[in-house]
C-alpha cells in the first residue's frame, strides 16, 4: 500500500497507512458489519473502533495481514456488540437505571476524533525514516530484514527507528492521558 496515495498526511506515517487501509477496505468492512449487526450506525461505529484499535497497538505487535486484522477485529467487536444488545434486551426494566456507565455516542465520537488527531500529530513529528520504518513494521507487518533491504539500512537501524517511533507515540499517548 502506497501511503503517498492517501493525500492526508506525509508519506510514511502510520496515520497515512491507516487512512489508506480505510479507503481501501472501509466499504467492505462496513458492509460486512452491517450484515452481522443489522444496523448501519452500529456497523460504522464498530468499524471506527477497529481503526482506532489498529492505531493504538502495543509495542512489538506484528500484523502480517492488515486486511485480515481489520475483519477479525471487526468480527470480534460485532460479537461483543450483539452480546451487549442481548443483555440490554433481556434485562428487567428498571426506571431508576439510566445507563450511567455507558458513554453517550457524541462523547465517544469526540474522544475517538481527539485520539486520532493526537496520534496523527505524534506520527507527523517523527523523522521520515522513523515513520516509514514504523509503518512498514507495525502496519504492513513486515520483518526487520525486509525493511532493512528496502530502506538500505541495517536491521539494527531499522529496530532503532521502530523503537524510537514506538517510544514517541507511547510518550505522546501517555502525556495526553495524564493531562486529562
Amino acid at each position: 500500500m502506497d501511503p503517498s496515495e492517501t493525500g492526508a498526511s506525509p508519506p510514511g506515517t502510520r496515520a497515512a497507512q491507516v487512512v489508506a487501509l480505510f479507503r481501501e477496505h472501509n466499504a467492505a468492512l462496513v458492509a460486512f458489519l452491517r450484515v452481522r449487526l443489522n444496523s448501519l450506525a452500529d456497523a460504522q461505529e464498530v468499524a471506527q473502533e477497529v481503526y482506532l484499535k489498529l492505531l493504538s497497538l502495543d509495542e512489538g505487535t506484528k500484523i502480517d495481514s492488515p486486511r485480515a486484522f481489520l475483519f477479525r477485529a471487526a468480527a470480534n467487536l460485532a460479537v461483543d456488540r450483539l452480546r451487549m444488545r442481548n443483555v440490554r434486551a433481556t434485562a428487567p426494566a428498571d426506571p431508576d437505571n439510566d445507563d450511567w456507565h455507558v458513554t453517550p455516542m457524541p462523547e465517544q465520537h469526540t474522544s475517538a476524533h481527539e485520539q486520532w488527531r493526537d496520534l496523527r500529530q505524534a506520527l507527523d513529528e517523527l523523522p521520515p525514516k522513523t515513520s516509514r520504518a514504523f509503518v512498514m513494521h507495525v502496519i504492513d507487518g513486515r520483518d526487520f530484514a525486509a525493511i532493512a533491504r528496502e530502506m538500505n539500512l541495517s536491521e539494527r537501524m531499522v529496530r532503532y527507528h521502530v523503537g524510537n517511533a514506538l517510544a514517541h507515540c507511547r510518550q505522546r499517548r501517555d502525556h495526553a492521558e495524564n493531562s486529562q
